[in-house]
């Protein structure tokens, strides 16, 4: 085995902000699509192989990334998430299809981040109730992010819960468009 004294490069920051540029908008379905279909095995085929996640949500939600950056220049998307008002009930949002790419989801930030921005841009745009469906290995973030469990429920065949944000923890953010949180990266 060759030791190779030079570890390989990771990014040390991250700017998490609206999803708006066409590479950005394909990498975060590309991510998700990794995620949830391929990783966890979600949303199959009838044959069997994985399927697609994207949904009749995607085509009104806003979605959100989180970017690695290179000299101060955005250059992966390494996680993302999707907003969106529900017409059932006004200033209703959710939240869905958190992913965060896997050599980045020790950077504990990313997800925070993500869930962060989220909610302070739904806020911003007069939701007073979000809320998510969280897969059960998630629900210690969220709780830590100030979310409570409303009710347990299994959706894919897996484990969640509906939570709902404490909107008091999340101060409207009007512009995230423009890469406004910059996150450094976890030790």
């Amino acid at each position: 085995m060759i030791f190779d004294p030079v570890p390989p490069y990771r990014p040390s920051h991250f700017r998490v902000r609206f999803a708006t540029s066409p590479w950005e908008l394909r990498a975060c379905a590309a991510l998700r699509r990794q995620v949830f279909c391929v990783e966890q095995g979600l949303f199959r085929t009838e044959a069997g192989g994985p399927g697609d996640d994207r949904d009749t949500i995607d085509a009104h939600a806003t979605p959100i990334c989180a970017l690695s950056t290179l000299a101060g220049e955005s250059d992966a998307v390494v996680g993302t998430v999707r907003i969106h008002a529900v017409a059932e009930g006004p200033g209703t949002w959710w939240g869905s299809r958190l992913a965060v790419a896997r050599p980045f989801r020790g950077t504990a930030s990313l997800g925070a981040g993500l869930i962060r921005v989220a909610v302070c841009a739904a806020h911003a745009r007069g939701c007073t109730r979000f809320l998510a469906h969280v897969q059960e290995p998630n629900v210690a973030l969220f709780e830590a992010l100030h979310w409570h469990a409303l009710a347990r429920l299994d959706l894919h065949g897996r484990p969640h819960r509906l939570m709902r944000a404490d909107l008091s923890a999340y101060p409207p953010l009007h512009d995230p468009g423009h890469g406004l949180v910059a996150l450094p990266r976890a030790a």
